[in-house]
């Protein structure tokens, strides 16, 4: 498991709205039995005002999707499967969401 890493979500309650999920923890912390997540949505199913540093538009996979930072939760790493693919090259942004979420800048 790596940072940045996307997921499918498992999850039936929640994967229409959160189909994906972005693997944020850094991999010095593998040992532990979990994985904090931020849920990827799609943009069409966003509704309201969206704060673009908190939560950024980012392009996988040819879609646009909006990264849930205000979702950011922790899952066992067994519910997490093979990796579909990775945000690394939106590292800046959701590093940025991160940032904001707990300091506020």
């Amino acid at each position: 498991m790596a940072q940045f890493d996307v997921y499918q979500n498992t999850n039936r309650p929640t994967r229409k709205q959160y189909p994906l999920l972005v693997d944020v923890q850094h991999s010095v912390l593998s040992t532990l039995a979990t994985r904090i997540v931020i849920p990827l949505s799609n943009k069409d199913l966003v509704n309201g005002a969206v704060m673009d540093i908190l939560m950024p538009e980012v392009l996988f996979d040819e879609q646009y999707f909006v990264l849930m930072t205000p979702q950011i939760s922790a899952v066992p790493d067994r519910l997490l499967s093979k990796p579909i693919g990775t945000l690394e090259h939106c590292r800046s942004q959701v590093l940025a969401a991160l940032d904001f979420a707990i300091t506020g800048i």
